[in-house]
């Protein structure tokens, strides 16, 4: 195989390239897949279970022609944990059932009326901060996950995570062939070797898991004031979205909000939320991790992600596999963090100098500009139970500006239009 070379969202792999691949997106999503349900205090093998069914649905009804991982999603992390704390766990679960379907009435409303909205909206100038504040806002949670923020740092995570970082690094740039594809792969393996070697894996809870398990599978209640606390979350998730499917469309050269249509990827986004709430598990969204590997290996078959997709699915009934893929400690996954998150922070950087952005033009530089502070400032604006701050309050933001300078246009205000 020639080193580097691109293999196409519709391109098939010979099975001998497919597993390990496959592999490498189930590692790269797992560290941060699994955080989500143990906050919850739930087992995570029914959100294994329920990433993998959502990822195939997802390129399903996206017809296989965009290729993203869908994981566990962060962004229900506060309104879900104020409805567990006053009512309990189900009634977040019919939360999580309420904001899917109404993504997927969103969806169809996006199909009917369309998407070039999004270009009145969020035109280059501000899609371009957005989606580097994807990667960009990550880069403290990188770093904490290495233990390099601790107030007392421990030499041996420092080893771990200087050997995971500069075996991707380096592989990226050094390795030929079949191994140039799977750098990530072989430096978690690297990582995780270092951290047997430094004493910090623990293997006793490998130990009492059972060898098969079922899923822990429940079925939500329905509450309007937690459905209410829970319902926010929607712009949230919507904004991601849209960011994750432009940032994803730089990488493999084609636009995924055109084909297969925003319609489409938000309709399979919000149905498996809406699926996972109804089994026990918690909302999904596409992951910036598995698009970071993508950046990297110029991998992005659709074949590759229904792997990892199907290995999770497996994962989720072997106690003891599922229990060894979470003693991967910390500075492993802080050092695959630190490159991935930084080619997603790249990506958005890509699409201004692709889009050719004029910075001569005052609108273009007060809207990367403002989207850039708001989103790395730390400032937070509350609405009820729902905070919206980083990336996605930039977002917000930046699609207020934008359809205020279209207003300004329609309305011949502006000293900076083009004629």
């Amino acid at each position: 195989m020639e080193n580097k070379r691109i293999i196409q969202v519709e391109e098939k792999v010979p099975f001998k390239m497919l597993v390990p691949l496959s592999i490498q997106h189930m590692f790269a999503m797992f560290g941060a897949s699994v955080l989500v349900p143990f906050v919850f205090g739930i087992n995570p093998a029914v959100v294994l279970f329920m990433n993998g069914i959502g990822t195939l649905l997802f390129i399903l009804i996206t017809k296989g022609r965009a290729p993203a991982y869908l994981g566990s999603s962060f962004a229900f992390l506060a309104p879900a944990g104020v409805v567990i704390s006053k009512w309990g766990y189900e009634y977040a679960l019919g939360g999580f059932v309420v904001v899917g379907f109404l993504g997927c009435i969103l969806a169809v409303l996006i199909y009917k009326f369309g998407s070039d909205w999004i270009d009145v909206v969020l035109p280059p100038a501000a899609m371009g901060p957005v989606v580097a504040l994807i990667g960009l806002e990550l880069a403290g949670t990188a770093a904490s996950n290495a233990g390099l923020t601790d107030e007392v740092i421990d030499v041996r995570n420092v080893i771990v995570f200087l050997v995971t970082l500069l075996v991707a690094v380096l592989g990226s740039v050094l390795f030929r062939g079949f191994l140039s594809v799977i750098p990530i792969l072989i430096a978690i393996i690297a990582g995780y070797i270092a951290a047997l070697a430094c004493g910090i894996v623990d293997f006793s809870e490998v130990a009492a898991a059972p060898i098969f398990s079922i899923p822990n599978f429940s079925v939500p209640k329905f509450k309007w004031e937690a459905i209410v606390i829970i319902i926010p979350v929607l712009l949230v998730i919507t904004s991601e979205h849209i960011g994750h499917q432009i940032v994803t469309s730089k990488i493999v050269g084609r636009d995924l909000l055109k084909d297969p249509g925003l319609h489409r990827s938000l309709f399979a986004d919000n149905f498996s939320s809406m699926l996972s709430g109804l089994i026990g598990s918690v909302p999904t969204t596409t992951y910036g991790e598995n698009i970071g590997v993508m950046a990297m290996t110029k991998v992005y078959s659709v074949y590759v992600i229904g792997g990892a997709a199907v290995l999770s699915i497996i994962c989720s009934f072997i106690g003891k596999m599922t229990t060894l893929i979470n003693t991967i400690p910390g500075p492993v996954i802080g050092g695959i963090s630190f490159l991935l998150y930084g080619m997603i922070g790249t990506s958005g950087i890509r699409i201004l100098v692709e889009s050719q952005v004029d910075y001569n033009k005052s609108r273009n530089m007060a809207m990367t500009s403002v989207i850039f502070v708001v989103g790395l400032s730390g400032i937070t604006v509350q609405f009820g139970s729902i905070q919206l701050s980083g990336m996605v309050l930039a977002c917000v933001v930046g699609m207020l500006m934008g359809l205020m300078f279209y207003i300004f246009d329609r309305l011949n205000l502006t000293n900076d239009r083009d004629d």
